[in-house]
């Protein structure tokens, strides 16, 4: 129809604006308004400009009439240009232009390509204005054009500044329903901004919707709701809820069966109250939770109990409700005592997925609440939530399960057991590769803490939980990563484990995380550290990415120094003495030599630390040479057949067999009686094995240069087991010394002092005939292999002084 009109009247379109005025008054005149709207609405639309008053109210008309009829004509006039001169003749000083101008607006607005046209042209406060007189027309035309332009922002914001908001909330209380319904449509568009909320109150605007709840128009009523919801949601609107009653009136309409779909919208209002105690407490004393609970304990017979313009059943927003009041621990003791764990039980055992989704919300919290959690347990809660996480493909449900059992199983280790019982390993580890950061969280919490019961700390590592925590050790998430260290601290009590934890590559992002800001992931970093330093290997592994490095730039703050760091320092000395050896020149009695142990030399903080295999894989250099005790325990096997075992001993480090010299070490050494007899024995063997005594004048002549290059050269590697030096200086002398006493109990320490020199220190019992009560006070001795075998210094005497110096 727009094509022939714009053919037939093209001529029209072409005249001048005078010529118009000047013929349009008789066009009117001869025929009917609304046909000069059909036959030439291009005309029309220039009529608009007409100074003529029958005219301009005879147009607007002809142009509301035409756009009633369509979207189409709709988009027609406003290519036209028809909003702009509309626009102005809404302030028209004779009353019937301005109704039938603001009435053409309010039709055109509902057309999308019209409101977007009618935002470039600065109407809002012109309506506004209008909306003051007493025109029902006006005020339903002029609303309904709000309602359509205050869907967007800039409008809300010109709504406001104009003072539309009190002119709104007035009309709310209009007479004419399609006022009341546009207004209110209005505000609820308003309203999405929470800042709206205080004003609206304080207009009074509660009291006006509840009025309107008794609207005979159910989309008013449902309107009506939708806006309390969203007052509801603000903070400050529970006083203002409770000052007007407003939960009587819902309550009355949850009462009334012959308004079931209003039920729906009523409770989502209820849901966003009922985490205040006082408005939980006021709904409770309305009958409000008993309705609510009616609701989750009958299951609705068919879908037409549904809400009518909503897809969520009645039952789940009634659970939605629930959750929200279990939020506040203040509420729960009053959903204990409805035992509505036993409703969500069996909800969540046969209900729908939107019902799990709010069963699932309200068992999170709950959880967390000592008479729930035990209820929780008594009812066989634990396999019905595991089963629904194997089961469920909605990541709502998953996270709230998942946050419900990290709760259940806070300080309970029979519930813990009981999710390991149900196959939780199996479902919990994959999902360590979601993408939610909650969901990953939890999980490794709850795999951490059946790792943490050491009966089933083994099981749990065979459904590959260490090599699936390597990747949250690298997310950004904190919580992701303090939680997948506290797993390790509880896995990596297991040799297993820690093995795992190398296989898969985890060591690495571990030491990074000794970098975070955080001081919790640092701390929780810290712990995992030191449980990791058990053996060697995985503490070698830790310096390789610079954990040493790391932990002694921390010890040089004073911020993010603490207890925990220092342990884990400690931690990695302790299980790692060749480590402790090289970093502080230091072994303590406790600290036991065994095989594969290796000196360095001395080692800096700072300084990167190579393993054992990378030292070994270096060419042959002018550095020191890295003295290597390795030694191979001897089997029964071995002591029945000795020169087989020596034979495969020196194959193995083309070494003397040094656990055959422990074993004749300690058959020469164990039947002397005196501890002091025993020192001096094994001083002379380890002297008369590394080239006897050498006078002090003679040190310079010594060739134990010599042999160490000769054995380098043999070799071909800066590697030189110690079992092959036969002639050692201070440093291997004192080295194999603390070897050989570890090897057969004596205790003594191993200190590293300049220029190759260390010495071993010694407690003795020496009685001092002058003074008998010195005989139960040790003194410290240190051992002399190389000049005197077997003589003792004590500790801080000028010849003890003179041995460990040049």
């Amino acid at each position: 129809m727009k094509d022939s009109i714009m053919s037939d009247f093209a001529d029209d379109t072409m005249g001048s604006r005078d010529q118009i005025n000047a013929t349009s008054h008789e066009a009117l005149n001869t025929i009917g308004a609304r046909q000069v709207a059909f036959k030439t609405p291009a005309s029309t639309v220039l009529l608009l400009g007409s100074q003529e008053v029958d005219i301009l109210i005879k147009a607007c008309k002809a142009i509301y009439e035409f756009a009633e009829e369509g979207d189409s004509n709709k988009v027609y006039l406003t290519e036209q240009g028809a909003l702009g001169p509309l626009s102005q003749l809404i302030m028209h000083s004779n009353r019937k232009i301005r109704r039938n101008a603001i009435i053409a607006l309010g039709v055109m607005a509902t057309n999308s390509t019209a409101k977007s046209a009618l935002l470039d042209i600065d109407i809002i406060p012109s309506i506004i204005d209008r909306l003051s007189l007493d025109d029902i027309a006006i005020q339903e035309f002029g609303t309904l054009c709000l309602s359509g332009l205050s869907m967007e922002s800039c409008c809300q914001v010109q709504i406001i500044e104009n003072n539309g908001v009190p002119r709104l909330v007035n009309l709310l209380s209009s007479a004419d329903p399609d006022v009341q319904k546009n207004s209110l449509e209005t505000i609820y568009n308003l309203i999405q901004d929470m800042q709206i909320c205080p004003a609206f109150i304080e207009l009074n605007g509660i009291r006006r919707l509840l009025v309107l709840l008794k609207s005979v128009f159910n989309a008013i009523q449902l309107l009506a709701l939708k806006t309390l919801q969203l007052i509801a949601a603000y903070e400050d609107s529970q006083s203002a809820f409770r000052e007007e009653r407003v939960f009587d009136d819902l309550i009355e309409i949850l009462n009334n069966k012959d308004i079931v779909d209003l039920h729906g919208e009523t409770m989502l209002i209820l849901s966003n109250c009922m985490s205040n105690l006082e408005s939980f407490r006021m709904i409770q004393k309305g009958g409000g939770l008993s309705l609510l609970l009616e609701h989750l304990l009958k299951l609705p017979e068919n879908q037409a109990v549904l809400q009518k313009n909503s897809n969520i059943e009645i039952q789940a927003i009634a659970l939605k409700c629930i959750a929200s009041a279990s939020q506040n621990p203040g509420i729960q003791p009053y959903l204990n005592e409805q035992r509505i764990e036993k409703i969500l039980v069996d909800l969540l055992t046969g209900g729908s997925d939107s019902v799990k989704v709010y069963g699932c919300h309200a068992f999170a919290f709950l959880s967390s609440f000592q008479p729930s959690k035990d209820l929780f347990r008594d009812l066989g809660c634990i396999p019905v939530m595991v089963r629904l996480l194997k089961s469920s493909k909605c990541p709502v449900i998953v996270e709230h399960a998942l946050q419900g059992l990290t709760n259940l199983t806070s300080g309970d280790q029979l519930s813990t057991m009981e999710i390991f019982n149900a196959g939780g390993p199996e479902i919990l580890v994959p999902k360590l590769e979601e993408t939610c950061p909650k969901v990953v969280a939890n999980s490794i919490t709850l795999l951490g803490r059946m790792a943490g019961q050491e009966a089933i700390r083994c099981e749990v590592i065979a459904y590959g939980v260490v090599p699936a925590l390597v990747e949250p050790l690298k997310w950004e998430d904190t919580q992701v990563q303090i939680n997948a260290l506290l797993c390790i601290c509880e896995l990596a009590f297991e040799d297993d484990a820690r093995t795992q934890l190398r296989e898969a590559e985890g060591i690495e992002p571990m030491v990074n995380l000794l970098r975070s800001s955080h001081m919790e992931v640092l701390r929780s970093a810290c712990m995992a550290i030191s449980v990791c330093a058990r053996d060697e290997p995985t503490a070698m592994e830790m310096c390789k990415f610079g954990a040493l490095e790391i932990l002694q730039e921390i010890s040089q703050s004073v911020n993010r120094r603490n207890k925990f760091t220092e342990f884990a320092m400690t931690s990695m000395l302790k299980y790692n003495v060749s480590l402790k050896y090289g970093l502080l020149g230091y072994l303590a009695s406790t600290d036991v030599i065994t095989h594969s142990f290796y000196d360095t030399g001395k080692v800096g903080f700072c300084q990167k630390v190579l393993t054992f295999e990378e030292l070994c894989m270096e060419p042959v250099n002018q550095l020191r040479p890295v003295i290597f005790v390795n030694a191979i325990e001897m089997s029964d096997e071995d002591e029945v057949h000795p020169e087989s075992s020596q034979e495969r001993n020196r194959k193995l480090m083309d070494d003397m067999a040094l656990s055959l010299l422990v074993k004749e070490v300690k058959e020469s050494i164990e039947p002397l009686n005196e501890e002091e007899e025993q020192y001096v024995a094994l001083a002379r063997f380890v002297t008369e094995i590394m080239g006897g005594a050498i006078e002090k004048e003679n040190l310079d002549t010594f060739p134990w240069l010599q042999h160490l290059e000769e054995l380098r050269c043999k070799l071909q590697r800066n590697v030189i087991p110690i079992g092959m030096i036969t002639k050692g200086f201070y440093c291997h002398r004192a080295l194999l010394f603390k070897y050989l006493a570890d090897g057969i109990g004596l205790k003594c320490t191993l200190v590293r002092g300049e220029y190759n020199r260390a010495w071993n220190e010694v407690l003795l019992y020496k009685a001092d005939s002058c003074n008998i009560e010195n005989v139960s006070q040790p003194c410290c001795y240190i051992v002399d292999l190389m000049h005197q075998p077997g003589n003792f210094m004590e500790a801080d005497s000028t010849a003890a002084f003179e041995y460990e110096s040049l």
